[in-house]
């Protein structure tokens, strides 16, 4: 009996979950269109006149009318942003105004290029930032404490290109110590290269988050250390050390996995600053292009490229909630 209990609790957790699921998916997937709809139309009531931008002062009319047919601005908005719906779903993300080419042609590489900072970012954010949150925790009310814990939030509160700029003109024009650029030279970008030279940038990104991760992973470990098991493993023979290592961050930091992942929205959005800083090819660097040049597909592209990888991680934060947090996989199944 007590085993089908258990069976029958399990199934219905699952079910639970399931339908939890289900809901955050379809609300992401309302979450993207409404951004597609906006961000199209926020694109189309810009002032001015595309076609003459792009042609110049000395075209003639028909060479404006055949610019709005070649790009489909001779039709209505909402045929506009039905055909571009319509092409999104068939993977088509439309050609380029300025660059006259097709528009994956353009973003795919700079989605590669930024991937790669993301990931160097990534890669220094999470480890320093748990690091410096169990530090903080396991020195509680010290100076150590207090440095991390202040020092961190103060570090957050300004902004990603702020902190490039500063890292640049300190270790990388005073100093020397990193190159003042986030891309090598052709013929110089090896593997090691390539990561070195996306180490100052990383760092900006760092300074801006760790101070939340740090706070997050501090509060599981103090939550931790006051538990009846701790007391348990200290009781037992256990050294505090051995305690924390064995029982208390396997514990402590399962939420935090959880917050790293709510925290890539805003990774994404300090690379497009970082990346203008660095004059990295990145994504940003497009985006910011494509605003500067009113390139519509690119820039409505590049938004809801980037919508997705926000809202998909975002679903992912929230399923990691639910199933890490025990207290909200109970109000869950309520």
């Amino acid at each position: 009996m007590p085993i089908v209990s258990l069976l029958a609790a399990e199934y219905k957790l699952f079910e639970v979950m399931k339908k939890f699921i289900l809901k955050r998916l379809g609300l992401s997937v309302i979450t993207v269109f409404l951004v597609a709809v906006i961000v199209f139309f926020l694109t189309h009531i810009l002032p001015g006149n595309v076609a003459r931008q792009y042609l110049g002062r000395g075209a003639t009319e028909e060479d404006l009318v055949e610019f709005r047919r070649v790009f489909g601005l001779d039709k209505s908005l909402l045929s506009q942003l039905f055909i571009w719906i319509k092409d999104l779903l068939q993977g088509d993300l439309g050609t380029s105004m300025q660059y006259r080419g097709p528009v994956s042609d353009l973003l795919l590489p700079a989605i590669g290029y930024s991937s790669k900072l993301a990931g160097v970012a990534f890669f220094l954010i999470v480890p320093i930032s748990i690091l410096g949150g169990v530090v903080a925790a396991m020195n509680r009310g010290k100076k150590v404490d207090r440095l991390i814990t202040v020092g961190g939030l103060s570090a957050a509160v300004i902004p990603e290109f702020v902190w490039a700029i500063v890292l640049v003109l300190t270790f990388g024009v005073t100093f020397q110590i990193f190159p003042v650029t986030a891309f090598p030279e052709e013929g110089n970008r090896d593997v090691l290269n390539q990561i070195w030279y996306l180490i100052l940038p990383s760092i900006s990104l760092l300074l801006v988050l760790f101070g939340y991760i740090a706070r997050i992973a501090r509060a599981g470990v103090i939550e931790a250390l006051e538990s009846d098991y701790m007391r348990t493993a200290v009781l037992k023979g256990l050294t505090r050390r051995q305690a924390v290592t064995k029982h208390v961050l396997r514990n402590a930091l399962l939420p935090t996995i959880a917050v790293i992942a709510s925290q890539v929205p805003y990774l994404i959005g300090g690379l497009i600053a970082v990346e203008i800083v660095f004059n990295y090819p990145g994504f940003g660097t497009i985006l910011k292009g494509a605003v500067d040049a009113r390139d519509y597909s690119v820039l409505q592209s590049g938004v809801i490229i980037s919508s997705l990888v926000i809202v998909g991680f975002q679903l992912i934060a929230d399923i990691l909630f639910a199933v890490l947090n025990p207290r909200i996989r109970q109000k869950v199944s309520e």
